[in-house]
């Protein structure tokens, strides 16, 4: 027995066993998370569209467009201006954000971003995304870094959700009884849980008095004072009271009074935020529908909700396109409020087409599965022939999904999805008429297209739609559309009995058989499209510049102020050029990331240009685009190409023109420099011409360093001992005694406005304290040839925000940059650093489609080190 017992796995090891399994499923669900949640969502909409189905067995088409027709003016109106005092409410949403992180905005450009961030939102769902995006575009064009906007994403997207649950908490322990037969729950379970929600807001609420944090475990987070709490709710109350009141208005008299449907639309609200779904499309009214239903007509519930997404949706995104729009033309662009508001517009343009682009593209392909008007359909007997209208009505389906495909180019500025999206809406608005004489349609269409016209100078960005990858989100949505016609066309044509001969029907009065073929269509071309773009393959790894390419870069750096271009000499990095050949990135490709060094190096005008092509380059090869240490400067071009920014550290810089060893804060490097002159250190700049002659000398002061620090010479962003590389530029040296003992490449370029050093090693001879002094000695070599600044380089994790209310990132960097002296001396290197009294200016780490900075990071730093080996030691 015991043997038989000595051949099992022990206790240990199935716990290691088990460990092991869990921790290969946690990083299975990491690793396809998006892909999980898009296919999660679309089983939500599929078991969604099913119980539409199902609630609305008794009601048909024509009773809902009764219901509609039957709307009487002054409710319509009434939703128009309960939208408006909700979309106010939004507003403030974003005005008590940025009061909260302390600063200062001109409202009108608050209002259009936060009014333009919620008709995005609301429309295409994924507010903290798609509004987020918006926020990102206009505030960073504002002033606002991206941990301060971070904020503001946060505080909105929190305090929708509090607001949401706590008007919600209250309506249930007001008015449980009445809610309860609805819901068919219990009255006294539904106090209890409003109570407990109210109870934890309240107590969040005394915590947070006076900005004090709570601590939930590692997590701090600093709540707001109970001012600004207070303030916040009840603009959220009012916002959720107001856009309840828009459907309230729009429903028939009923016995339901308003309290309970502000609680029944509160619910609502939350459930379809929850489901993923996009616009939380279908989830919404299927839980108004099942509340509603048993209290008023279902047929009259279904034209109220349609009426509801149309006032509440569209409506405040075509003002929002016609307010950007208009300050465009030319006879408004020069009045005070529009020159303000009209750079932020820029910003916003592209996304606010792309949201309604999507929206009418969604419009055409559902108003393929619904029938023409009796009255239009014998107009059209009359004057268009057959196979006319026919043709008309299957490519208006497949026109609107070609707009729905390149809306997401339309929010990524390229010219071909302006084209596609010009082309396809002037095709739609000819067919509209052609195959129902749909003049909404058509007024829709045109106003896409007087919009497109407007905006033509924002699109562009050169890149071909079929090199696009489509996104996990983006697959889903087209999938939900395409379920969502499915479920309409079952609705509308319930009572038709099907058969095989329904698709070769072809007659005016044939309605269903059009739907059926549009329907067919749309999901032939949309799962053609979706296949496409999950098996098409990637391209080559990049090579690195050839030696015609490193003579075309390097003429470009000498004309420009960055001395840190001139790391480009050392050919292990590939290069891309502008069109125009006037600036380049310079990049490395480590794992599935391609990582830029720096900003782009060459002309401004071309930055925008040239940051998407490589982006969409580093996607159509599978990759990740990833950019290095860059500066405020690029963050909103990286914005626009929908890459998120976190912050690196802090690159020291020291003004040359008022550096002098004199006063008190200098006093210690003077020592330092009295005493390396004492000990016999001289210094010399040898020109590149001459370096020749000492290359040897060089090699042996490199080769003991690399001994003594047990390390290996590193790559990407810092250079290493190449001939050519070191004989490219001014060498600083010191001597002790006529030798060499310790030296430093000076980075310098035409324009003479920075200098900075690459290479600074020492052979173990060196006095001590001679870094110091070579490091002063360059200094005023520098200033006395006439240059500007002088570079230290980056101290990594440097500034990083500490407070509860920071990115995670940053409070996570600012613990290691504490705690993490074990690794690598992040302390150190500030303090030495900053003796010589420089600028602090921040830099990012940006990284595309929404990657994990961490593992962005980690490829930068194996990129750096030569690989892991390299890494490890140092």
């Amino acid at each position: 027995m015991e043997d038989c017992d000595a051949t099992r796995p022990g206790h240990n090891q199935v716990e290691d066993i088990q460990e092991t399994e869990e921790s290969a499923l946690r990083g299975f669900f990491r690793q396809y998370r998006t892909h999980l949640t898009a296919i999660a969502t679309l089983a939500v909409f599929c078991m969604v569209g099913f119980a539409i189905m199902q609630l609305t067995n008794e009601v048909r088409y024509d009773d809902v467009v009764q219901a509609l027709a039957d709307t009487k003016l002054s409710s319509i109106l009434l939703a128009l201006f309960f939208t408006a005092l909700s979309f106010l409410a939004l507003v403030f949403y974003d005005a008590n954000a940025i009061d909260y992180i302390g600063k200062k905005l001109p409202f009108p450009q608050v209002a259009l971003t936060a009014f333009s961030a919620y008709a995005v939102g609301n429309t295409a769902g994924f507010g903290a995304l798609s509004g987020g995006a918006i926020r990102y575009r206009a505030y960073s064009r504002l002033g606002l870094s991206p941990e301060e906007i971070g904020r503001v994403i946060a505080f909105v997207t929190i305090a929708f959700g509090l607001g949401l649950a706590g008007v919600g908490a209250i309506a249930l322990l007001a008015i449980a009884d009445e809610i309860a037969p609805l819901i068919n729950v219990s009255s006294l379970l539904l106090r209890l849980i409003g109570g407990a929600v109210v109870a934890v807001l309240a107590g969040m609420m005394v915590l947070g008095s006076g900005g004090r944090a709570l601590r939930i475990g590692r997590l701090s987070i600093r709540l707001p004072d109970s001012a600004t709490w207070s303030r916040q709710f009840l603009v959220a109350a009012f916002d959720i009271a107001a856009s309840a009141t828009v459907l309230y208005v729009l429903l028939p008299q009923t016995a339901i009074s308003w309290p309970v449907f502000l609680a029944v639309y509160a619910i609502a609200v939350g459930l379809g935020v929850l489901s993923h779904v996009p616009a939380g499309l279908g989830v919404f009214e299927t839980v108004i529908i099942a509340s509603l239903g048993s209290a008023v007509n279902i047929d009259a519930v279904l034209g109220s909700l349609v009426l509801y997404r149309l006032i509440y949706h569209v409506v405040p995104l075509l003002l929002a396109v016609l307010a950007v729009s208009a300050t465009e033309l030319r006879r408004f662009a020069d009045h005070p409020v529009a020159s303000g508001v009209r750079r932020i517009g820029i910003r916003l343009m592209p996304q606010l087409l792309s949201t309604f682009t999507l929206l009418l593209g969604v419009m055409l392909i559902f108003s393929s599965v619904t029938p023409t008007p009796d009255s239009n359909l014998a107009f059209l007997s009359d004057y268009v022939p057959l196979p006319i209208v026919e043709g008309a009505h299957f490519l208006s389906s497949l026109l609107g999904l070609a707009l729905v495909v390149a809306a997401r180019g339309l929010g990524q500025r390229l010219d071909g999805a302006w084209w596609v999206c010009i082309l396809s809406a002037a095709a739609a608005l000819a067919l509209s008429l052609l195959k129902a004489i749909a003049l909404v349609e058509a007024c829709f269409l045109g106003f896409l297209i007087f919009g497109l016209f407007v905006s033509r100078r924002l699109f562009r960005r050169h890149a071909s739609l079929l090199n696009q990858t489509l996104t996990a989100s983006w697959l889903m949505a087209i999938a939900v559309v395409c379920v969502g016609a499915i479920v309409i066309l079952l609705f509308v044509y319930r009572d038709v009995e099907y058969s095989s001969e329904l698709w070769w029907q072809f007659e005016f009065a044939g309605e269903a058989p059009r739907g059926l073929r549009a329907v067919l269509g749309i999901t032939i071309i949309s799962s053609a499209i979706a296949i496409f773009s999950l098996l098409r393959p990637a391209t080559t790894k990049p090579e690195p510049a050839s030696d015609d390419a490193l003579l075309r870069a390097v003429g470009i750096v000498g004309k420009q102020r960055y001395a840190d271009a001139n790391l480009v000499r050392m050919g292990d990095k590939s290069i891309m050029f502008s069109e125009k050949g006037d600036a380049f990135i310079m990049y490395g490709r480590q794992g599935r990331s391609w990582i830029a060094l720096f900003d782009p190096i060459g002309e401004r005008s071309a930055l925008p240009e040239l940051v998407w092509r490589f982006v969409e380059s580093a996607r159509a090869a599978g990759c990740r685009a990833v950019f290095y240490q860059i500066s405020p400067a690029l963050l909103s071009h990286c914005a626009d190409a929908g890459l998120r920014a976190f912050k690196l550290g802090e690159l020291a810089v020291s003004d040359l023109r008022t550096f002098e060893m004199k006063g008190g804060k200098w006093a210690n490097l003077r020592q330092t420099a009295s005493r390396a002159q004492r000990d016999g250190l001289e210094f010399e700049v040898i020109a590149p011409e001459n370096i020749g002659s000492v290359m040897d000398d060089l090699a042996a002061v490199s080769n003991a360093w690399l001994q003594d620090h047990n390390a290996k010479e590193k790559g990407f962003s810092l250079g290493a001992f190449e001939t050519d590389y070191i004989a490219s530029q001014p060498v600083g040296i010191l001597k002790l005694q006529g030798q060499i003992v310790a030296f430093a490449n000076i980075l310098v370029t035409d324009a003479k406005d920075e200098g900075t050093i690459d290479l600074m090693r020492f052979s173990p001879d060196a006095p001590k304290g001679s870094m110091d002094f070579l490091f002063v000695q360059i200094m005023e070599y520098l200033r006395n040839e006439g240059f500007a600044h002088f570079n230290l380089g980056m101290a990594p994790l440097s500034g990083m925000s500490k407070r509860e209310t920071a990115p995670v990132w940053d409070r996570i960097g600012s613990t290691v940059f504490e705690h993490g002296e074990r690794f690598y001396n992040f302390k150190g290197l500030r303090a030495f650093k900053s003796k010589f009294h420089p600028q602090w200016h921040p830099r990012y780490l940006a990284v595309s489609g929404g990657g994990n900075p961490m593992i962005a990071l980690m490829d930068a730093t194996l990129l750096i080190g030569g690989g892991l080996k390299g890494v490890v030691r140092k």
